[in-house]
């Protein structure tokens, strides 16, 4: 334990003034003179040290200046994150929504799923984008409705649409029908025999929403119709129109040929689908 005589002597070692002073090299003229203790400059150090210390704290957190310290991000980057990652999320609803609607087509191309079966995929597909779009799920009895009332009027869509729109089919080629539609065997179509080189005209205003070549099937159309309607014509020769052009009824979209494996000869497989369900278009169309 220190003692009185040790205490004064450490009090009179802080307190000790000392006079620095600044003198000409050439005329040892005193120029300037400062009187100091060791507790002055202990003060005075620790006081800098502090301000230092909180000017740089105020520097970094709340001026431009941080982004240009290792592992800070600048405010425009974080934002330009941000937007990415809201675009990003927006994309990838987009094209699961696409690919949906693209699975659907495939389906409609390849011809090997049945009604019930395509309409349990599209349900399944109506719930998938209602809980994307944070939409509620339908209620169970709600959907057997549906069901319900989608069965009773499968089979009179074109009455509903022809009372509102006037809608009538033009005959996309006429010809002799050599295989008819058959919904046991899944084929959802009719055959029409035609010359080759006929032209193939569209069934209704629409929407062309595929036009490609398939091994099995050829050159093949596909569009879209009002109230659900979808047609589909394949085995042409050449195609004269591209995805997503806008057709009248009548309009010529390819010629009758001969494309594909599926085929023995120049004819037009024509399908009608409505709202997912294949028709047979001889109830509508007459081909002769």
């Amino acid at each position: 334990m220190a003692t009185k005589k040790e205490k004064g002597k450490l009090k009179r070692k802080w307190l000790h003034r000392y006079r620095m002073v600044v003198l000409n090299d050439d005329t040892f003229e005193e120029r300037f003179s400062l009187n100091l203790t060791r507790l002055n400059v202990f003060i005075v150090t620790v006081l800098s040290a502090i301000i230092l210390i909180g000017l740089t704290t105020v520097l970094i957190a709340f001026t431009p200046l941080r982004e240009f310290i290792p592992g800070y991000a600048s405010t425009k980057l974080t934002k330009d994150v941000i937007t990415l990652e809201n675009k990003t999320d927006s994309l990838l609803t987009s094209i699961q929504l696409q690919q949906q609607k693209y699975d659907r087509i495939q389906m409609v191309l390849s011809g090997n799923i049945t009604a019930a079966e395509y309409a349990r995929i599209d349900s399944i597909a109506k719930v998938e984008t209602a809980n994307q779009e944070n939409l509620p799920i339908p209620i169970e009895e709600d959907s057997l409705l549906r069901e319900e009332v989608d069965r009773e009027d499968k089979f009179n869509v074109i009455e509903g649409a022809t009372s509102r729109t006037n809608f009538i089919f033009f005959t996309p080629v006429t010809g002799t029908i050599s295989d008819g539609f058959n919904a046991e065997k899944k084929h959802y179509a009719v055959d029409i025999t035609s010359a080759a080189n006929s032209p193939v005209k569209a069934a209704a205003d629409g929407t062309v929403i595929f036009a490609g070549w398939s091994t099995d099937t050829g050159n093949t159309i596909l569009m879209e119709h009002s109230y659900g309607v979808i047609t589909v014509y394949k085995h042409m020769a050449t195609l004269s129109k591209k995805q997503n052009d806008q057709v009248q009824a009548g309009e010529v979209i390819g010629i009758v040929g001969n494309t594909g494996e599926l085929t023995n000869g120049p004819h037009l497989h024509f399908e009608l689908w409505m709202d997912g369900y294949p028709q047979d278009p001889t109830n509508f169309i007459n081909f002769q």
